[in-house]
């Protein structure tokens, strides 16, 4: 490809980088005021990962419209769980917006 006018080229490409540049500096802020904050609950008889997260989806806000495995799997990270086996009486941190 043969560049035609070379000064018309690098006002294009001088513009692409500062709009570019813009969008990644303004991208950063977040405006959103949502505040996570994490609640305990304890295991009960009978509690499984999968009941819980079904729970938190129909009653919490901060799991709402999303997969009970991603919500397990985000449990079971915040929790420092390695499988998913849970003793009756253990706290569960759940996040929850503020």
């Amino acid at each position: 490809m043969k560049i035609v006018n070379k000064g018309k080229f690098i006002r294009t490409i001088s513009i692409i980088i500062i709009v570019l540049g813009a969008l990644m500096i303004f991208s950063k802020n977040t405006y959103s005021k949502v505040e996570i904050t994490y609640k305990e609950d304890y295991i009960y008889s009978g509690d499984t990962l999968w009941s819980i997260a079904e729970q938190q989806v129909s009653n919490n806000k901060y799991f709402e419209n999303k997969d009970i495995r991603e919500i397990i799997s985000e449990l079971k990270s915040i929790n420092n769980i390695s499988n998913s086996k849970l003793n009756e009486g253990e706290k569960i941190k759940i996040p929850i917006y503020k």
